[in-house]
Parts: structure tokens; sequence; C-alpha cells
């Protein structure tokens, strides 16, 4: 091709055009100098008739319009930055940029150099089979930014190996990630090796399948998460082998049965040793720590399993196993200490496993309930100890992280929950109603629920005692958690104000649906007194909703008048007189203390059906023990809290009720109020009450 005046030829113009136009942006270095020839006209001002594209400063490609190869037919240039011409140093159009200029000479010195050194490690590697030093020599060249380079490094040398190097490689990757290699760094690289499958593709026959398998056994041992296939796949060009090999890995390896196990020992080799095994090691070791104790010997086999960077590991299933084994908490947190204090296992992994933890604490908390609970102490335990930097690690809240819903999808619920509650209205049909929201909130969100919470309430009180009675009996017959039945009554009070428009006794509605939520023990009195705290204002509608709630449920009587505000026996069928219910419990706590079985007794409770009348059991068990000093009642009442019949709402109410009475109690038993205050304490230490329970409280 020919310049005349170092201007470029019509031919050549037109196929640069063309190249540019088809290159893929993402691919490109913007650190590559510009290729053309510059016109002296240009530099002086004058019109010039070069393309438009020589006034960039930077071009995308390299002088003959290809990337350049450096062994087992990968693209080196593509993913670096590009080397510089000397000739191109004394371009006008780079005349104010020689800083910019001399910087993008060092980072290319350093990749080079960087590149040079991964391939000695990589071949080292594959001689000696040493995960430990090849990970010492990786972090010794400090270079982390081009770690991706190794990845794609090490797989494509693998690639046209043997398959005992096809398993040292996806090895050596599961060990490194995270510690060594970051996991953008192993992402970026897998990347790399997907662009680059048709370079592949030309030297190594079965390139396609071979690359695919790695992707596969990358998504298997967790070093890359499985969108990473649509992902990539959504900005290859339809022409790319690569989406063979993205189609290869997901439709072919992923999608087969028992594909883990498949993918993990696909390649057979001599070692072997995958993720899975190394789990499986590590759980046998710490089953066997726990039960025999010996310290030295796990310390032993720890050292034994040579996966330093694998640590973590070792951590995240310690401390859960103290969480399910409590027996066995102090035994394996002590273990941990010790591997700390020798420097077995160093503080970043011992950090890291902690945050892998607290990662996925709210699904462990789906098999341990008090997980969250537990890990904090474990955390100060160890943080005390010293042997865990709580600092490192992520904030632990203890409440559940909520899920934010779709706007679109809480229009759609609301709409589909007010259809469901009018013709619940209509129909009576609980249980159609409790499979319809179970359907529509499938995820249980917490946001939904408080929707419908706030939607069934301010549809019965626009209507008829009837229809308000209905709403209360549904929403204590649904099994919605009570945080949301909360955030479901902090909407209502938040709205109050322009449902007074509408409704003038609304202050008053809302007050009853409270006081009648925790007569059925939907709400709790603490769960309440939180409502209360949203709106601490003097006057404001939500204090005057609150104290109006609070002065119905001090009244005497208040369950029964409350459970049949509306005219209704609630959600309990036993509508007996308040007197027959009394006497009913004291015969059945004479026959109980007359020799019968607590089972019985229990039953009997039960089938009165009205669980906010249980105080009144409390007091009689009370009474008599102080009258008759039996302690049969006593392990009676235990069993009852024990099994949540009797909630410690209904203790605390027993007991305030006892102390009400004592001066009328005391004309029979002289050394009631002192008898009174011992059982107080017995009731403390048994978490019957609250430690804020106080006796003088209640009588002044």
């Amino acid at each position: 091709m020919e310049y005349a005046d170092n201007y470029i030829s019509n031919e050549y113009k037109g196929q640069y055009l063309s190249a540019s136009e088809g290159a893929d942006p993402s691919s490109l270095s913007p650190l590559t100098p510009s290729i053309l020839p510059v016109s002296p006209s240009s530099v002086n001002g004058e019109h010039s008739h070069v393309s438009p594209l020589n006034n960039q400063k930077h071009s995308h490609f390299l002088r003959d319009g290809h990337p350049n190869k450096d062994g087992c037919g990968e693209t080196v240039d593509s993913e670096g930055p590009l080397k510089m011409e000397d000739g191109y140093v004394d371009d006008p159009n780079y005349g104010s940029d020689k800083d910019d200029l001399r910087s993008a000479t060092g980072r290319d010195k350093k990749f080079d150099e960087f590149k040079k050194k991964a391939a000695v490690i990589v071949e080292e590697y594959f001689v000696n089979d040493d995960v430990v030093s090849t990970a010492n020599e990786l972090r010794e060249l400090e270079m982390p930014s081009y770690s991706f380079y190794f990845v794609k490094k090490l797989v494509s040398v693998a690639m046209d190996r043997k398959d005992k190097e096809k398993e040292m490689a996806a090895v050596l990757l599961s060990s490194l990630y995270g510690d060594v290699i970051s996991a953008p760094q192993v992402y970026k690289g897998f990347q790399k090796l997907v662009e680059s499958a048709d370079d592949f593709a030309v030297d190594i026959p079965d390139a396609i399948d071979v690359l695919a398998l790695f992707i596969s056994r990358a998504v298997v041992d967790d070093i890359i998460p499985p969108s990473f296939l649509t992902k990539t796949m959504a900005y290859l060009s339809k022409n790319s082998k690569g989406i063979d090999v993205i189609k290869k890995a997901e439709k072919c390896f992923l999608s087969a049965p028992l594909h883990a196990e498949t993918i993990e020992r696909c390649w057979g080799g001599s070692k072997n040793k995958t993720v899975e095994d190394l789990k499986h090691q590590i759980n046998d070791l710490l089953v066997e720590y726990t039960v025999g104790g010996d310290a030295k010997e796990a310390c032993r086999c720890i050292k034994d399993l040579n996966v330093p960077h694998f640590h973590h590991e070792i951590v995240k299933r310690a401390i859960v196993m103290a969480m399910e084994k409590r027996q066995a908490q102090n035994r394996l947190l002590e273990l941990l200490k010790r591997v700390s204090e020798v420097g077995l296992i160093n503080s970043s992994q011992m950090s890291k496993g902690f945050s892998r933890i607290i990662d996925s604490v709210d699904d462990l908390s789906l098999d341990i309930p008090n997980a969250k609970v537990l890990l904090q102490c474990f955390i100060s335990k160890a943080a005390s100890d010293g042997w865990l930097s709580a600092s490192s690690l992520k904030s632990l809240s203890l409440h559940p992280r909520k899920r934010a819903v779709d706007e679109a999808k809480v229009k759609a619920f609301k709409r589909k929950a007010e259809a469901m509650i009018r013709e619940y209205f209509l129909s009576g049909d609980i249980s159609e109603v409790s499979c319809c929201l179970e359907f529509e909130n499938n995820h249980s969100s917490s946001q939904l629920n408080s929707i419908f919470v706030k939607k069934l309430i301010t549809l019965a009180m626009d209507r008829k005692n009837r229809v308000k009675e209905m709403a209360s009996v549904l929403l204590s017959s649904l099994c919605i958690p009570s945080d949301d039945v909360v955030s479901g009554f902090i909407m209502l009070i938040e709205s109050a104000e322009d449902t007074a428009l509408d409704n003038p006794i609304v202050v008053e509605d809302l007050a009853m649906f409270l006081a009648r939520a925790e007569v059925d023990e939907v709400l709790t009195p603490k769960e309440l007194e939180e409502i209360g705290s949203h709106f601490a204002g003097p006057g404001s509608i939500g204090d005057r909703v609150i104290q109006m709630a609070m002065s119905l449920l001090k009244a005497r009587l208040s369950g029964e008048r409350i459970l049949r505000c509306w005219g209704g026996a609630g959600s309990y069928q036993n509508q007996w007189p308040i007197e027959d219910v009394k006497d009913k419990i004291r015969r059945l706590l004479a026959e109980f203390n007359a020799g019968g079985d607590t089972r019985e007794a229990c039953r009997c409770i039960k089938e009165l059906g009205m669980p906010f009348f249980h105080h009144e059991v409390v007091k009689k068990c009370l009474v008599t023990l102080m009258e008759n000093k039996n302690e049969k009642l006593w392990r009676l009442l235990d069993h009852c809290f024990e099994t949540q019949l009797i909630t410690m709402s209904q203790m605390a109410k027993g007991f305030t009720r006892l102390a009400e009475s004592l001066d009328d109690l005391a004309l029979d038993v002289p050394d009631a109020k002192k008898q009174f205050q011992y059982l107080v304490l017995r009731a403390k230490a048994v978490s019957w009450l609250d430690a804020a329970f106080s006796v003088e409280q209640i009588q002044d």
C-alpha cells in the first residue's frame, strides 16, 4: 500500500473505517496510540483529507489489524496495554500527553513482566504440583490487578495437556480463589478465555468441549457464579465460538443429572482433590475432634490437608457445628483459638470464615432459629480472647433483612388482597383466604404481609360490627409474623388522618382493633409499646390511639369485654359466663391436685378455648400453692409455660392480679406477702416473668 505526501490512500481509508466500525468496544485498549501517519497540514491547522479518525489520540488496532499471539493459541495483546512504538512518541498529537505516555509505557512493561513470570509459575506448578509454593510465588509478584491473566494462562495451557494437568489447574484455582486471586479477577479471567475461544479452536481440536468443562467446573467449585453464563453470552458476537462454549456448559454439563459429582471427577486426575473432597475431610476431622477432644491430632490433620488458602472453610464449619451441637461449643471454640495462636490458621482466613457465616446467617436461621444470637456471642468471645479482629467483619444485624418488593408487584398484590378480603366478608371462609394469601405471597414477604393487615382493617373499619369481628377472627387465625402485624398497624395509624375524613371514629376503631389483637395474642404488650414509640408526640392521632387501647386493656375484665366488643364470640367457640369458667378452672385444679395427670390438666385448660383468660389459671394455682404448699401446681405451671400453653403475658397478668388481692389473702394466709415475693423471684429465675416485673410498682 502506497502513501503520497503522508496522505492515506482511499483504499486503505475504506478498510480502516470498516474495521473500526466492526470493532468490539469492550475488548479494545484505550492506551494504544494512533497508527495512521499524520499529515503535516493537519498539524499546521490546514484542511486535511485524512479520515476524521486520525484526529483521535488513541487507536484500537495494531499495524496489521490483528492481535498477536503468545503460545497455546491465546490472544495476549488484547487484554493488556499494547506496545508503543518509539516512532510515535514524537507524534504532534501526543505533544501534550508525555506524562500519559510514560505512564502507559510503564504499565506495558509491568504487564509484560507479569506475563513472563506467570508463564514460568504455571509450568513449574505442573511439574511440582505444589499449591502452597505457587500461591506464594504469585503473591510475591504484587500485581493483583493482572491476576486475570494468570487464570487465563493456567487454563489455556492446561487445555492442551492431559487430564492430570486439567485437574491440577481446577484444584489450584479453587485454592487461590478469594485470597490470592480476587473474585472479580477470576471472573475476568474466564471472560477472557471465552473471548479467545476462536483462537483456541485453531490449535486445540476439542477446545469448545474442554473450555466448557472448565467453566462448568468453576461454577460447581463456586469460583464463578452461574449468572456468568448469561452475562457473558450477552456481549459475545453471534458468530463467536464463545457462544458455543457457553451453550455447551449450560445445556450439556450443568443440566445433566448429578452434574456436580460428574464434573468434579471428569478428569480423574491422580490427585483428584476436589473442593467437595476437602469439605468432607474437614467435616470428618471436626466430628472426630468433638468426640475425642484431641487438639494435637486435629491440628495435625489440618496441617496435612495442605490447603492454607482454604482454612476459612474450617472456621466456617467449626462455627456452624458449634451452633448445632451445644455440648461441643466450648471445645470447638478452643480449637479455633489454639490454631490461631500457633499460626496454623492466619487472621485473614479466620476473618474470612466468620464473614462467610455472616453472609449466610439468614439461611442458617431457618434451621437454627437463634443462629444470629449465637454468632454474635461467638464473635464477642473470640474478639475478647484475642484470636479474631471483630473490626474486620461486616456488621451483624439481629433483625432479618427484608426483601424489597417490586412496586408493580405491590400494586398487583393490593388489588388481589382487596378482592380476597371482600370475598371473605361474604363467605367467611378462613381457609380459602389462607390458601390465597400463601399463593400470592409465596416468598412470605414482610412488606406484603403488612399491606394485607392494613387492607383488612381498613376495609373492616368502614363496615358493621359483624365484619369487624370477622376481620379480628381472620387476623388471629392467619399465621402472620407479629413483626409484620406491627408494621401493618403502624401503617394504619400513619394514614389515620386521611381515614378520618371518611370515618370520624377512626381513633376508637383502631384502638379497639389494637386491644383486640393483644387479647387474641396476635400482639404482645411489648409490641403494643413498640407501636406507641413511633407516635410519641402528645395529642397526635397515633398517641390518642395507643392511649385509648391501653385504657381498654387496663379495665377490669378487659379480656372478656374486648373479646365481645362487636357482639361476637371472637375466634373462640365457648361463650360461658365468666363465673362458669372460673368454676371449671377451680374444679380441674382440684382434680389435678388430688392426683390427676399433668397432660390431662393441660388438655382441660386448652379445651376451655379462652387463652385470654389463662391468667385466672395462674392466679388460682399460686393461691392454692400458698395455702397448701403443694409444689405439684408449680410443676403444672412450668409445664404449661414450656409448652407455650400459657404465655409470658398471661403469666405476668396472673401474678399481677394475685398481687392486687394480697390484702384479702393475708386474712387466711398471714405470710402471703412474703410468700408472694418468694414466688416472684422463682418465676423470674425460670423466665416466667420479665426481670423488670416489680411487686412494689403493682402495690403502688
